[in-house]
C-alpha cells in the first residue's frame, strides 16, 4: 500500500495547531486579526497580468528533500517582484517544507504583490494566522477537507478579508466549487503520492466554469506549456522549484517571463 502522504501532513497539521493555540489563544489571535492593513488583490493581480506567474518561496518538499535550505525570504521574494512575478507564494509549513509563518511577516513590508499562504488549512485559527501576518489570499485544498468545512473556511476568508484559491486534482472533486470561491486551482501533484503531470490542468479545463479565474499549480518548467495553459484558459502559474533550484531564482524568473510574453 502507497504512503498518502497528504494524510500524513494534515495529521501533522492538527497536532502542530493544539501546540499553537495552548501558545496563542484563538482569542488572542482573533483580537490582533482586529487591526487595520491593506489588502492586495491576487485575482485581480493575475486577471491583468500578460504572464501570470505567482513565484513561489519554498525550502522543500516532501519529494524533493532540500531544495535551498538557506533561503531568504527578504531577499528571494523582492527578486520576484524585481522580476516580474503576479503574485507571491508562501509555504509556511515547517516539517515538509521548511518554511513559517515569519517567512510572510518577513516579505510583507519588502514587497507589493499580492501573497498567498500556502498551506494546509484545516482551522479557522490558520485565516486569523494568514491575516495577522500580512496574507492577501489562503489555499483550500479539496482533498484534505470536507465540503461543508471548506464552505465555512471560504466564508470566513472573505469575512477577514482574504481572498481563497481553492485546489483541485481530481473530476471527483469539482462539487467543492461554488460562490465563496474567487480563484480554483488544479494541482498537477497528486498529494497522495506526490507524482506530477501537467496534462492534469488541461484535462480538468474543460470542466471547469468558464467564468473562472483558473491557476494550474506545480511541474510546470517550460514557459511554452505556459502559452498553452494560457490557450486553454489559465491565467495563473504556481511556479517555485523551477526557480527556487537555481542559484539566482529572481533571475530564473526574469528569463522565463521574458520567454512567455515574446516567443521566439
Amino acid at each position: 500500500m502507497k504512503k498518502d502522504i497528504l494524510a500524513e501532513i494534515v495529521a501533522n497539521k492538527r497536532f502542530e495547531l493544539d501546540v499553537q493555540k495552548r501558545s496563542i489563544s484563538p482569542e488572542q489571535l482573533q483580537e490582533a486579526a482586529t487591526e487595520p492593513r491593506s489588502f492586495r488583490s491576487m485575482r485581480t493581480s493575475l486577471a491583468g497580468s500578460p504572464s501570470g506567474i505567482i513565484a513561489e518561496f519554498k525550502r522543500r518538499s516532501p519529494s524533493k528533500g532540500w531544495i535551498q535550505k538557506e533561503a531568504k525570504p527578504e531577499e528571494i521574494t523582492v527578486a520576484y517582484e524585481q522580476a516580474g512575478a503576479s503574485a507571491l507564494s508562501i509555504l509556511t509549513d515547517e516539517v515538509y517544507f521548511g518554511g513559517t509563518l515569519k517567512d510572510i511577516r518577513v516579505a510583507r513590508p519588502l514587497v507589493d504583490l499580492p501573497i498567498l499562504r500556502k498551506e494546509f488549512i484545516v482551522d479557522d485559527y490558520q485565516l486569523y494566522q494568514a491575516r495577522v501576518i500580512g496574507a492577501d489570499a489562503v489555499l483550500l485544498i479539496a482533498a484534505a477537507l470536507e465540503m461543508t468545512q471548506c464552505r465555512e473556511l471560504a466564508d470566513k476568508a472573505h469575512e477577514l478579508g482574504l481572498e481563497v484559491l481553492l485546489e483541485l486534482h481530481h473530476e471527483n472533486e469539482l462539487e467543492y466549487i461554488s460562490p465563496e470561491i474567487d480563484m480554483i486551482g488544479i494541482n498537477n501533484r497528486n498529494l497522495g503520492t506526490f507524482y506530477t503531470n501537467v496534462e492534469n490542468s488541461f484535462r480538468l479545463a474543460e470542466q471547469l466554469p468558464k467564468e473562472m479565474l483558473l491557476v494550474s499549480e506545480s511541474g510546470i518548467s517550460d514557459p511554452q506549456t505556459v502559452r498553452d495553459l494560457r490557450k486553454a484558459g489559465f491565467r495563473g502559474f504556481l511556479i517555485g522549484e523551477n526557480f527556487m533550484k537555481t542559484t539566482d531564482p529572481g533571475a530564473s524568473l526574469s528569463g522565463f517571463i521574458q520567454q512567455i510574453v515574446t516567443p521566439e
